[in-house]
């Protein structure tokens, strides 16, 4: 069986890609169960170049798999497009998302609804083992809610307000989630290309 890896040690992450990739005849993996652990500078101005740095990075320690990377965030209009390429690290990278997501609020108090637009965008970057390589990216629009809400997803979901279900994904099982969120809709762009 052909392996995939995707390059995340995010347990959240992995969960939501074997949902999504299930049935589709990959051995999915992490990078821990390919066995590496590379330290990875992401340094692109783009989700789509720390996609490929990440990508890039793996495939040279595995080079005879199919390297699938992600970079995702959350992109809020009313505060320039923050915290975007930065999600993840955002207010330092061990910070608690509740902590993140409450200055995130507070950033925004007296920001009318219509103002607080915001997107998760998702690119995710695959290389092959012949070097080919594809960018696919997607997103998912809402707007920045007044207090965390829901115990289901991970990171800034409980924050995130989605007109198109109608409360914050954080209040909504994961496999719900998946059918709209932005890596999900990413994750089955990216496997339309891969089952070309």
């Amino acid at each position: 069986m052909e392996r995939l890896v995707f390059a995340t040690g995010n347990k959240g992450k992995m969960r939501e890609i074997r949902e999504i990739m299930e049935g589709s005849g990959y051995e999915i993996l992490s990078m821990k169960e390919a066995g590496i652990d590379p330290d990875i500078v992401e340094d692109g101005t783009t989700f789509e170049e720390n996609a490929l740095i990440k990508a890039r990075a793996v495939h040279e320690l595995l080079p005879d798999d199919i390297v699938l990377a992600d970079d995702s965030g959350l992109v809020v209009d009313a505060l320039n497009g923050e915290p975007g390429i930065y999600s993840a690290r955002y207010m330092g990278e061990d910070t608690p998302y509740t902590i993140k997501n409450n200055n995130i609020i507070k950033r925004l108090e007296g920001v009318p609804d219509e103002k607080r637009t915001a997107r998760f965008v998702c690119a995710i970057a695959a290389v092959f083992p012949d070097g080919t390589e594809k960018c696919v990216r997607e997103t998912v629009e809402g707007r920045i809610g007044y207090e965390e809400k829901g115990e289901f997803g991970f990171g800034y979901d409980p924050i995130f307000y989605c007109p198109e279900i109608g409360c914050c994904t954080g209040e909504i099982p994961e496999l719900e989630k998946n059918k709209i969120s932005h890596r999900g809709k990413a994750l089955r762009k990216m496997r339309t290309e891969l089952e070309k």
